[in-house]
């Protein structure tokens, strides 16, 4: 299962190595399988790649990575001669996903250029071919795994392989549901932003300030507030709020928008460059305060949603699609999530105004309308909570974590299943591989490969 899992991960970063703003070793042939060639440099930049993404990089990191890198080529090329379908527009839309990671880990599109020593363009040109190699092994994957399933028997026989001195230890896990109700600003606190943005707007066409200085003291959006306002956005990128993108797309290079509204709040925007659909922006967010009658008449909202529950008139899955100003609840449901995106959350998962309600909330109960501020979007509201199960701490075991332990048997049937299907189509393609590099248990294949077809 840990194999399959690296080989998805060095599926994702291997192809685009080559395109990346990092110095690159003296290269050598180490591995061919067919007509494609593998590279020392390409495994030592996966890994460097690995080190720089937070990623666990094993001891044996360079067999692992050229072993998943062999797999992925053979594929690939399968997936060639099967014909299956990977279009243009998935290739540029991973390419484009790809450089905006870069551009947001190195701050800026020009940073991004001069540590590659190419434009944009060119590093996504370099790496389309590769890109599309990589799109085509992870299709023939999904061709060979996507039928895979498990029994209850095949998993109950998978929990049983477990030395019982191994079973992993789990902290309490909570399922709680949140409605949030934002109440909107008075009409006099939206036209006194808008001001504000307008007199921003002005000292900045006047030159008695700069865009950068005016976003770093009154900009309130702070994932860009350090860096003067700036943000890298794609016109094809559906994250960003279509109100914000549309704004910027319609400006000349240098010019600064007119106040407007998005969901966050009220907005001025200047752009700085544009290629096409990427564009580097500035821009300053302020958001219209709200007062202590409009909290409480959102929190009047909020009992009598309240009321609904109590009484079951409304289940909570409905009530927080209707009645949920939380952005989350509309794609994933009116449930706190976990670091993996499930809804199962543990106590240093939450924050601390949930931490401090548990011991007073039973399994089915609600709690009262509270103040809540969204630290992220610093927008204040109401909010209220929903205790739908708990776990007590535990070992690891069949009745707690049946759907953790058949999400790990399915893993591993699946690697089986995929290992089961090389063996059987290695020796179809040809194999080289550098000697030096085949002393590694687990690239054993690989040499028995090259050693038959060199023997032919």
């Amino acid at each position: 299962m840990k194999r399959l899992l690296l080989f998805v991960f060095c599926l994702l970063t291997f192809y685009f190595s080559q395109a990346q703003p990092q110095k690159v070793v003296a290269d050598k042939i180490i591995a061919v399988v067919g007509d494609r060639i593998i590279l020392k440099s390409d495994i030592s930049n996966t890994i460097a790649d690995m080190a720089r993404q937070g990623a666990q990089v094993p001891e044996n990191a360079n067999c692992a990575v050229l072993d998943q890198a062999l797999v992925s080529k053979v594929l690939m090329m399968q997936a060639m001669k099967d014909s299956l379908p990977v279009s243009d527009d998935e290739i540029e839309a991973e390419l484009d996903q790809r450089v905006r990671y870069f551009v947001n880990q190195y701050g800026s599109k020009e940073t991004v250029e001069q540590m590659a020593g190419k434009s944009i363009y060119q590093i996504k040109d370099d790496a389309r071919e590769s890109v599309k190699e990589n799109k085509l092994a992870q299709a023939m994957q999904r061709k060979i795994v996507d039928g895979v399933k498990v029994t209850p028997a095949e998993v109950q026989a998978y929990f049983n392989r477990i030395p019982k001195d191994t079973l992993p230890f789990f902290e309490a896990e909570y399922q709680i549901g949140q409605i949030i109700i934002y109440p909107k600003a008075s009409r006099e606190m939206e036209t006194y932003v808008v001001s504000e943005l307008m007199n921003y707007k002005r000292q900045v066409e006047a030159k008695t300030a700069s865009f950068e200085s005016l976003a770093k003291r009154y900009s309130e959006d702070p994932g860009s507030k350090e860096r003067g306002g700036q943000y890298q956005i794609n016109r094809q990128d559906k994250t960003w709020d279509p109100a914000f993108v549309n704004a910027a797309f319609r400006l000349k290079e240098g010019q600064i928008s007119n106040p407007f509204k998005s969901k966050f709040g009220y907005h001025i925007v200047q752009l700085v460059s544009r290629n096409g659909d990427e564009a580097t922006v500035r821009h300053i967010l302020r958001i219209p305060p709200v007062n202590e009658e409009e909290i409480a008449e959102a929190t009047t909202k909020l009992d009598s949603v309240r009321k609904l529950l109590v009484e079951g008139k409304m289940d909570f899955n409905t009530a927080g699609g209707k009645f949920s100003d939380d952005e989350a609840a509309k794609f994933a449901g009116p449930y706190l999530l976990n670091r993996r995106g499930e809804t199962l959350v543990t106590i240093d998962e939450m924050d601390k105004s949930v931490v401090s309600l548990l011991d007073k909330l039973k399994i089915g109960e609600y709690s009262q309308p509270m103040p809540y501020t969204d630290e992220q979007a610093s927008k204040k509201g109401v909010r209220l909570l929903y205790l739908k199960s708990k776990s007590e701490p535990h070992r690891m075991n069949m009745r707690d974590d049946y759907n953790r332990i058949a999400s790990a048997a399915l893993e591993e049937k699946k690697f089986k299943t995929l290992d089961k299907w090389l063996t059987t189509h290695i020796n179809t393609y040809y194999i080289m591989l550098d000697p030096e590099e085949g002393a590694c248990p687990q690239l054993k294949k690989w040499a028995d490969a090259a050693k038959a077809y060199a023997a032919h």
